[in-house]
């Protein structure tokens, strides 16, 4: 990639505000590590928990924790991927300096808004998240646009939808419609869902291939969009409830075959050996495993929304972890495959997966044992990427460039 940005502009701006996976992969590391535990807290001992208020009270089990995992983290971990690629991308100046910054703290105020021990207006995390997005997509657009690169014009256009999402979510929040909640949820996770399929298509073969000295095997244009042609119906799905049971089950079992058949040609038995790649490939492996049991148990609510978890946790915590820890260190003029030791953490995941999804439904006696073990590994792996990175993302590229 060319030099894009002038050094010396560059060296004015604090290092963590130099290109976008900076401030977003720590902050919504940061989120994820925090925000389980303060929810297990409050579940199931709000005797003891620090909020107090009728909001956490009443709305925390049922909205907050969701919420927050989805549009907290999840979407500070992609925003931070998409602001740091597009510029490679495109060649264009990726958001920096005070830019970055708005953005960043419009992301962060709607956390810490919702947290507050006072009453608030919806309005205002609503808004705040609104902006963070919408900065986001709009430079995203901008770039993307300038050199007519328009393959990639579907992130903006997704970071759009998940805004319009958001917005129903803070509706069915102010107007205590908890069912509608759920389906918002469900409708970002296979919005996430469809974000890995397209995304993770392209990096996760590529990035094997080149580790292990293969060929990276040609892409089946007929199976990549037929299932991103199934991802965007089940998004629709979740929302609008528009088709009977049985069509939705055979989408689930149609992408589930799919994608294995998918996951099967990117070599994953080959990236044993490397912890960079089978934390990628195992994540990956979980979503058709997701789909595949949520097909089977459709007509089972208790079991659908606990496999939820398995996709939630195993595919899309297990890739964020993977790709935050592998990008920090390439943007950062680091050696990708010599970093921290990341191995404890990316395992932590999938076991947490299987614990929170699967174990209630096996043994539902042990159900509070199952979450606090769940949520323990969770927040140690995320933990470890903070204590791990918060110095290398908040330092300069020890190649003295810019980002």
């Amino acid at each position: 990639m060319l030099n894009i940005d002038d050094p010396k502009e560059t060296e004015k701006i604090p290092a963590i505000f130099r290109l976008g996976f900076r401030p977003f992969f720590l902050g919504g590391a940061a989120v994820a590590m925090l925000f389980v535990p303060l929810w297990l807290l409050t579940w199931f001992y709000p005797q003891y928990s620090l909020f107090q208020t009728d909001f956490w009270v009443k709305v925390v089990p049922l909205w907050w924790h969701p919420h927050e995992m989805l549009f907290g983290f999840a979407l500070a971990i992609v925003c931070g991927f998409l602001l740091t690629s597009v510029q490679t991308w495109t060649n264009q100046p990726g958001m920096k300096g005070w830019a970055l910054a708005l953005t960043f703290s419009c992301w962060l105020l709607a956390r810490l808004t919702l947290l507050l021990p006072v009453s608030i207006p919806l309005w205002l995390p609503a808004i705040l998240d609104s902006l963070f997005l919408s900065f986001t997509a709009i430079k995203l657009w901008r770039c993307i646009y300038k050199v007519k690169q328009w393959h990639n014009i579907g992130f903006p256009i997704m970071l759009f939808v998940a805004m319009g999402i958001n917005l129903l979510s803070y509706y069915a929040l102010s107007q205590r419609d908890f069912s509608l909640s759920q389906q918002i949820w469900q409708a970002m996770l296979w919005w996430l869902g469809l974000l890995i399929t397209i995304v993770g298509g392209r990096v996760i073969p590529f990035f094997t291939a080149i580790r292990i000295k293969q060929t990276k095997p040609n892409p089946i244009p007929v199976l990549d969009k037929s299932l991103i042609a199934i991802m965007v119906l089940l998004v629709a799905q979740a929302i609008a409830q528009f088709m009977p049971t049985l069509l939705e089950q055979i989408l689930l079992f149609a992408a589930a075959a799919l994608h294995f058949v998918r996951w099967s040609r990117w070599f994953p038995h080959k990236t044993l050996a490397e912890p960079m790649l089978w934390s990628l490939q195992l994540s990956y492996l979980f979503l058709p495993i997701t789909l595949f049991l949520l097909a089977w148990n459709i007509h089972d609510s208790m079991a659908y929304r606990h496999l939820l978890h398995l996709f939630a946790i195993g595919t899309l915590a297990g890739i964020c972890l993977s790709m935050i820890s592998r990008v920090s260190l390439g943007h950062t003029s680091r050696n990708i495959y010599q970093g921290p030791n990341m191995i404890i953490a990316f395992a932590c995941l999938p076991i947490a997966a299987i614990l929170r999804a699967l174990m209630p439904i096996w043994l539902p006696e042990f159900y509070q044992t199952w979450l606090w073990l769940a949520g323990g590994l969770w927040s140690l792996a995320f933990g470890l990427f903070v204590v791990n990175y918060a110095a290398i993302l908040s330092k300069p590229r020890i190649d003295g460039r810019p980002g």
